[in-house]
């Protein structure tokens, strides 16, 4: 038999001396315990060298710019707007003037219009109604193709009582003021294209 066999057998044959080993154990010294350490709290480890942190904040900030510099150069590429026309300069400054009729004297009011409707008329037409007298207007306009007889005739009207408000100086009213600032959008809406 092995070794390994005698002490089962004797182990076995002998329950006392079991008891006894196990009262030995008890009653011997224990070993110096062993200290328990505290669990460590938690490393942050941060998973990416610093040089490959700033290789990509470097390239997004490449991108950001690259973007932005496209977005300023198609803004800059695109085509003005065009400009306002006469016709439509000489409506939003009749519109405004509307808002005055009642608070201009009639007078004031007639130089307005006039101003406005001399204005549309030089740069719609090409023509020096800024500088010309009510007369040598209609003159020049008179065998002009680019107006009709209605234009001509409502300019006619619109002349006359503007000069009669502005230059011989008669009592005007409100309403007054209000006919001719509708004859002079009624000319600009009208007017030949």
């Amino acid at each position: 038999m092995t070794h390994f066999g005698i002490e089962s057998l004797a182990v076995a044959l002998h329950p006392l001396q079991l008891i006894f080993d196990f009262r030995l154990l008890a009653l011997a010294p224990a070993p110096n315990p062993v200290e328990i350490k505290d669990i460590a709290p938690p490393i942050d480890v941060f998973p990416y060298p610093t040089w490959m942190v700033v290789l990509a904040l470097a390239g997004i900030l490449a991108v950001l710019a690259a973007a932005a510099w496209g977005v300023v150069r198609w803004l800059r590429s695109r085509p003005a707007p065009p400009p306002p026309t006469p016709r439509e300069i000489a409506l939003a400054g009749l519109n405004k003037a509307r808002a005055q009729v009642d608070a201009l004297d009639p007078y004031a009011f007639s130089i307005l219009v006039s101003d406005i409707l001399r204005a549309y008329v030089s740069g719609h037409y090409q023509l020096q109604a800024r500088q010309q007298t009510s007369p040598e207007f209609l003159a020049a306009i008179a065998e002009s193709p680019r107006f009709s007889e209605s234009d001509r005739e409502l300019l006619l009207v619109f002349l006359e009582k503007s000069d009669l408000i502005k230059f011989a100086r008669i009592d005007a009213s409100f309403a007054d003021s209000a006919q001719l600032l509708d004859e002079a959008i009624r000319f600009v809406e009208g007017g030949a294209a």
